[in-house]
């Protein structure tokens, strides 16, 4: 699926090229012709990629084209980038020299200081750029891509859902399920026996309905009132005993307690159980250790007898060595009538297809190619919902040719196919979302942030941050809607994907987006390394010089974000060398995106300042006491996030400097709030403090003065 990000950056590389700042250095520079055979170059590669998207999906050479072809337009939008943003460097300079004229006097040769040593460089990257676009300008010939209309193409344009949805929580066919589970989950405490607790296992291959069907359950109100104590815990691949005796203390006391020492932490949690009843959800189990089994449940001899612990898992090797009772073990797919209801209320809002009878046949061979699987008949009802029942539609979808993909990876071809009939757009935001583990928790105002400062929501208005923003959170309830996303259980203002989105996402992403984490280590070619664009390192509680190797080798690298598994309410920092900083970031001169946020570091380091192309600083939580003054010459700066940084003190005395700033977040930020008074001639930008949100437009002292925290 490698034309995701193509058909989204090709008109952003249109723009530039066409600016006024870009025609102007290519006049200056002697290469003004060359960049006008790229427009001409990239005008004919746009013209084929309709046809080339759909082909690609059987078609290895066509993908590798793409693929290449997506490279080397990231190439050229670096080149154009560090253009403008070198026209913007030298505009300060020239103001602050009390120059005002612009565009003419940025590029005159008296302030060119070091343009001569890097003119060699500068040719031979363009001719290698030029000569590349032009094989590939051939290469589609060969490969026979036409042009086709872009209206033919299923998923071109930006839909906005114009009718309701039915609520993702509803539950078809499943009602027996949840009745047997409810019964168990009520019994009476069984005779006395070596535990007070018991296991109620709830198995299935993904996206059959484990998570929803224990979703359910956890909220019935019988069971609010049966348990004292209730604690819903997101295990994933990784069975971290101490991370998830510490969320099961957590949600038992309606604490947030910060041990550190396991022993501890487990003799509280046993007192906390002693006498009472509880129930705990540990979902997406996938550990087959009894050891680990083990060390999470020491502290549960405590409770009182009739205590459950529902395990949701697609493996039941770990269960057989529990003691059990094997009822509705194994949740199965829906039957083909469940399944059809299930299609027929997120297609059509109702719960038949007998006022529809002319789609029912294709409703039919849709539930038979998904397997009654819930996530993949529920994301391909609201694709259809789409379609304003048109047969045609129901039938193209019905006899995709993606049907015929191997299931590689656990990929459903179902979940391929919504994805394919999203926009260019929706595609690359989607598949920016790789970057994020499974199971992570995030927000929809930071992560529309992200988009922004990669890019990928450019209009044509610039610094308009507003239609930007607005944007991002169109197309992110866009993709809630069809399924990409998930509200969060058990925190309503975050979101999760599914496991198998999780994957699609992973899949689709192939070599420009990798999440550096303790499996993809092992799998990943060292060679490849340099040709990734996004990368994202899953943290761990101390990181040696040696992890970062892989960064140090991807010199195209546009993203740097750590992540991490579990609730963001209760992270905590981690011990990170101020000298990998200091030796990584000048090997990562193209930088958009960076996050550092939870480093236990004291001090930014000066070279921060050779990321000229930086849109995103995350500093939150970090031990910094101050901001280097070489940060405001990061020009393109859009976001600042200094989010919890208790011992910031001081802000640069060149702030002013970064006009394109636009979000900057101060929360818990306590000594930073009464050096904001001179910012005011950083129209529009906005600032967070505390929960109070405020767009600063010509701010005066008076206004500052009325913000309360």
């Amino acid at each position: 699926m490698a034309e995701l990000v193509l058909s989204a950056l090709l008109p952003v590389l249109f723009e530039k090229l066409t600016s006024a700042a870009v025609k102007s250095i290519a006049r200056y520079r002697g290469v003004d012709a060359e960049i006008k055979k790229w427009q001409r170059s990239l005008t004919q590669i746009q013209a084929v990629l309709i046809d080339a998207s759909q082909k690609e999906i059987t078609s290895a050479p066509v993908k590798r084209w793409l693929n290449d072809l997506q490279h080397l337009a990231y190439d050229i939008d670096d080149v154009l980038d560090g253009w403008v943003t070198e026209a913007m460097q030298r505009e300060s300079t020239h103001e602050s020299e009390g120059v005002t004229s612009k565009v003419r006097k940025l590029i005159t040769p008296t302030c060119c200081t070091n343009f001569s040593r890097s003119t060699t460089t500068m040719l031979a990257e363009l001719d290698r750029i030029s000569n590349k676009l032009q094989d590939l300008v051939k290469e589609k010939a060969d490969l026979g891509l036409r042009v086709e209309e872009a209206q033919s193409r299923p998923g071109n344009n930006n839909r906005r859902f114009q009718t309701s949805v039915v609520d993702p929580s509803s539950i078809v066919g499943r009602q027996a399920e949840k009745e047997a589970l409810l019964q168990q989950l009520l019994l009476p405490a069984d005779e006395p026996c070596d535990q007070n607790y018991s296991i109620v296992p709830i198995v299935g291959m993904g996206g059959v309905g484990k998570t929803t069907l224990a979703r359910l359950l956890y909220h019935e109100k019988q069971v609010k009132d049966h348990f004292e104590l209730k604690a819903w815990v997101c295990v994933s691949d990784e069975f971290d005993s101490f991370r998830i005796s510490k969320e099961i203390f957590e949600a038992m006391a309606k604490v947030n307690e910060n041990l550190t020492n396991m022993n501890l932490l487990q003799e509280a949690l046993g007192d906390h159980l002693r006498g009472k009843k509880f129930l705990l959800v540990l979902d997406d189990v996938w550990t087959e250790s009894y050891a680990d089994w083990e060390t999470l449940v020491r502290p549960f001899y405590t409770c009182s007898p009739g205590s459950r612990i529902i395990v949701t898992t697609r493996k039941e090797h770990l269960l057989k060595q529990l003691v059990y009772n094997p009822l509705n073990m194994q949740l199965l797919s829906l039957p083909d009538d469940d399944a059809l209801s299930l299609v027929a209320r997120h297609a059509l809002g109702v719960n038949n297809f007998d006022l529809h009878m002319s789609l029912k046949p294709y409703a039919e061979v849709i539930v038979q190619k998904c397997g009654g699987l819930r996530l993949a008949l529920i994301a391909l009802g609201r694709l259809l919902r789409t379609k304003n029942n048109e047969i045609d539609h129901w039938e193209k979808v019905s006899s995709s040719e993606i049907w015929r993909l191997k299931d590689e990876g656990g990929i459903l071809p179902a979940l391929r196919l919504i994805y394919q009939d999203l926009s260019a757009t929706l595609k690359q935001l989607f598949a920016y979302c790789s970057l994020f583990p499974k199971d992570f928790l995030f927000d929809k105002e930071e992560l529309v942030l992200l988009w922004m400062a990669e890019g990928f929501l450019n209009q044509p208005t610039p610094n308009d941050s507003t239609e930007e923003k607005r944007l991002g959170h169109e197309f992110f309830d866009e993709l809630l809607s069809r399924s990409f996303f998930q509200r969060a259980p058990n925190i309503k203002s975050l979101f999760v994907m599914h496991d198998l989105m999780n994957d699609l996402a992973t899949s689709v992403a192939t070599e420009f987006y990798l999440r550096l984490d303790n499996v993809s280590e092992k799998r990943i070619r060292m060679e490849m390394l340099e040709k990734y664009r996004h990368m994202s390192f899953v943290r761990e509680d101390y990181v040696a010089y040696k992890k970062f190797e892989a960064f140090e080798r991807a010199k195209s690298l546009r993203t740097f974000v750590v992540t991490h598994v579990g609730d963001v309410e209760v992270r905590q920092s981690f011990y990170f060398s101020n000298k990998i900083l200091i030796d990584l970031l000048p090997q990562l001169p193209l930088l958009r995106v960076l996050c550092l946020s939870d480093f236990q570091i004291s001090e930014v380091p000066e070279s921060i300042g050779t990321l000229g192309h930086l849109r995103y600083l995350n500093l939150s939580r970090t031990r910094i006491t101050y901001l280097p003054e070489i940060v405001c010459n990061l020009f393109n700066l859009q976001t600042l996030i200094l989010f919890g940084c208790v011992e910031l003190a001081n802000l640069p005395n060149t702030f002013l400097k970064l006009k394109n700033l636009r979000h900057l977040d101060i929360r818990d930020t306590p000594l930073l709030f009464q050096m904001l008074l001179g910012i005011g001639n950083l129209k529009n930008l906005q600032i967070t403090i505390s929960k109070i949100v405020c767009i600063l437009v010509n701010l005066d002292r008076s206004l500052i003065g009325g913000l309360r925290f």
